[in-house]
């Protein structure tokens, strides 16, 4: 070997060594997790099932890193090339689609394209639309005389002849043969909104496509909503020019009116309307679905304004009669779709349909837990499916004979699937097997034969599988994330442990406690309560912890979470729903409380506890700083709503009822009434650009800390939205920043 090969050889060995040093380094760094790739996690991207359930299709890379369309055989898992990313390469040009979602025609003869999106509200849901035909080898634009990137929710018609969409607020249908635009309704302005939605529905029902084709392709069923009398918020983007421009924002605040909404069914050869006449002013109450059952039978939800009456209608459009079947009532609020982690179906309202269609399915809490019962739509007769003490967590699908879905009824940080008979006469039946301890999610085949099957507890990022039911046999693992995993092998990695306190109160509380490597049951550790506490999240599940823990954990902290009273935990209607006209009151209560039996454990360092927590765990940390000072001596909230009166009706409201009514428990439940209790160490952040919980939030309780003489830190985030996520650097200055907030202010 002569000399320059023997020094290229040492060079490319001892750089070898240096990489693998550098990769099996133990210690985390904000760097490692917020500005690289090296523990970046793989996914399942959107899946479409074909032939019933037979097959499905999915996105993936060709070798030139170019989307395609690959068909997977549901019962080995065999794949081919569906569509080629040559094929969806636009004539005159050399680069094809980015293919971001897909759908395809009902008699899957052609595949519809969403690519070069942008954003509305929270989500990407405008984009152009492309069609590649199967019989013609041809792809097409559709809407190509309209502006770039502008079309929302496209879709076929049932006879695969035209599809529809939304463009500037109204609804349109094109000709895939002749390219012919149908305008078919034309007073969309913005105030007046059709086919989709204003932003309180979007955010708290989960509300975006806001249009059906009819099964017979003659008619589409749409919602109409006026906005043009809800108060327009002004957020102020300071940094895109000289001149300070304001962001107009229709946001419609607690205990003022939400938009008049109607539903209409449009003739699409004619372009003429029938409004649907359904009773009741049509500002005070919503209607957060409808759907197609037949080509003649519409169903249609109603909730009043307090959302604590559901109405269900059918409707004729033949005909025009309208029929309520049912009416559910509670004296707190009744739920469309349970907020659950296993529940992946976050806006779709519908029902799913049995029967032949002559019943629905619907989960209610009338008689103290989450059950499902049968519908029948000529009636309104019920019949329940999930008898015993436990509660449903989500419903996926439904077989010939049964109804798959989740539940955990010995452990709420937990979520398994299970069958029961549509007949309601069978008994529960787990069919996720033992091997997957911890919570998993289903995306079921039509046919209910197959799933696209999630797991992960706290110690395992997510893997994916192709399983067969009712067995549950892996078919294929189509995602295992094994780069990942050994990735985190090489990490100094904390124990996660699951435990359960009862407060003074005699409330028992779930939680879940993450302890650094090597932990010392002798030594006193700083404590860190990650807090969420409203009814839209839990905590404590057995779900994977994330590299911020494994990070903070190592730094030499025990991070804890735990689930108070209202959130969505698998205790209970009481559990739930007790939270009503009492939120910042019971739950920071329940979390105080808890937080005092466990910092009774002797590994704990009483003098050294902090809390911090995102929008209502935002909320929770000011509550639990302001209420408790004697408890909590540092806390970081995050986009928190600091008055209650400055968020949305809708969400607000269905908690806490109409503030004409009970204004004093948004007062009580509000943190920056107890701001002059402040005695620890406070650090507030907020994104100035934050369409979902105001800046005002922020200012507000800046205001009243100034005048109650309290010291604290604020950072505010130029034009970044409720994720703090824009810009270049944003999570790792963020993450920076309250990493070192908490060192501070624990001698760290």
């Amino acid at each position: 070997m002569n000399t320059i090969k023997k020094l290229l050889f040492t060079f490319l060995i001892s750089g070898t060594a240096w990489l693998g040093a550098q990769e099996a380094d133990p210690v985390l760094t904000l760097d490692r997790i917020y500005n690289s790739s090296e523990f970046q996690a793989d996914r399942q991207r959107p899946v479409f099932w074909v032939e019933g359930g037979k097959a499905f299709v999915t996105i993936e890379r060709n070798e030139e890193g170019e989307d395609r369309l690959v068909k997977y055989i549901s019962k080995n898992n065999k794949s081919s090339v569906y569509l080629s990313a040559s094929a969806i390469t636009p004539e005159g040009t050399d680069k094809s689609l980015n293919i971001e979602d897909f759908t395809l025609s009902p008699d899957e003869s052609k595949v519809l394209i969403f690519t070069n999106s942008s954003r509305v509200w929270r989500s990407n849901t405008k984009g152009d639309y492309w069609v590649y035909d199967f019989d013609s080898g041809k792809l097409s634009r559709i809407g190509k005389d309209f502006p770039s990137s502008s079309l929302m929710f496209a879709k076929f018609s049932r006879d695969n002849a035209f599809v529809a969409y939304v463009q500037g607020f109204n609804i349109y249908k094109e000709d895939f043969k002749t390219g012919e635009v149908t305008q078919l309704t034309k007073d969309g302005d913005g105030d007046i909104i059709n086919g989709t939605f204003d932003w309180v529905y979007e955010e708290e029902f989960g509300m975006r496509d806001g249009f059906s084709w009819g099964p017979d392709a003659s008619k589409i069923a749409y919602w109409q909503l006026d906005a043009s009398d809800i108060g327009t918020f002004y957020m102020i983007n300071n940094t895109d020019s000289v001149y300070a421009k304001p962001v107009p924002l229709q946001y419609p605040k607690v205990g003022y009116d939400p938009s008049e909404t109607r539903v209409g069914v449009v003739d699409v050869n004619s372009a003429e309307i029938t409004w649907i006449p359904v009773p009741g002013d049509p500002v005070q109450h919503y209607l957060p679905a409808m759907q197609w059952v037949n080509e003649d039978l519409l169903l249609i939800q109603q909730l009043n304004r307090k959302q604590n009456e559901l109405r269900i209608y059918t409707y004729s459009p033949s005909s025009g009669d309208l029929q309520k079947i049912y009416t559910e009532t509670e004296d707190t609020w009744v739920d469309l779709r349970y907020p659950d982690i296993s529940s992946n179906q976050w806006g779709n309202n519908d029902f799913l349909l049995t029967d032949n269609n002559t019943a629905l399915l619907r989960m209610t809490e009338k008689d103290g837990w989450r059950h499902i019962y049968k519908i029948s739509l000529e009636d309104g007769a019920k019949t329940l499916l999930t008898p015993g003490e436990y509660d449903v967590a989500a419903y996926y699908a439904i077989t010939d004979k049964d109804i798959l879905f989740s539940a955990s009824p010995d452990d709420p940080a937990q979520r398994y699937l299970y069958s029961v008979p549509l007949n309601g006469k069978g008994n529960l039946k787990r069919i996720t097997p033992d091997d997957f301890s911890g919570v998993n999610t289903y995306n079921i085949s039509p046919d209910g034969k197959y799933a696209i099957h999630n797991h992960t507890n706290a110690e395992n990022p997510v893997t994916t599988r192709l399983v067969r039911l009712p067995t549950h046999k892996t078919i294929s693992v189509l995602v295992d994330n094994k780069v990942l995993k050994n990735k985190l092998q090489t990490l100094d990695r904390p124990s996660v442990e699951f435990f359960r306190v009862t407060t003074s109160e005699g409330v028992e509380v779930e939680g879940r406690m993450t302890k650094p490597s090597g932990f010392d049951s002798s030594k006193k550790y700083p404590v860190i309560f990650h807090v969420y506490g409203e009814p839209w999240g839990q905590m404590a599940t057995d779900s994977w912890i994330g590299l911020y823990d494994i990070f903070l954990a190592q730094k030499g902290f025990i991070i804890i979470n735990m689930d108070n009273r209202g959130t969505p935990s698998l205790k209970g209607s009481a559990w739930r729903k007790s939270i009503y006209r009492k939120v910042g009151v019971i739950n920071a209560d329940d979390q105080a409380l808890a937080a005092k039996e466990v910092l009774k454990w002797d590994f704990l360092d009483e003098e050294k506890v902090s809390v911090w927590g995102w929008s209502g765990g935002g909320s929770m940390t000011l509550n639990l700083m302001f209420r408790y000072p004697e408890i909590y001596k540092t806390g970081i909230a995050v986009a928190a709503v600091a008055n209650q009166l400055f968020y949305d009706n809708v969400y607000q409201e269905r908690y806490m009822g109409l503030p004409q009514e009970n204004p004093e428990d948004f007062i009580e439940g509000s943190p920056v009434t107890h701001a002059g209790n402040l005695e620890g160490n406070l650090l507030i952040i907020h994104g100035t650009g934050d369409d979902n919980v105001h800046y005002q939030n922020m200012e507000y309780l800046v205001n009243e800390l100034i005048r109650q003489n309290k010291q604290f830190r604020m950072m505010a985030y130029p034009n970044r939205s409720h994720g703090i996520y824009e810009g270049v650097n944003t999570q790792r200055h963020l993450y920076t920043l309250i990493t070192n907030y908490l060192l501070e202010n624990n001698g760290m």
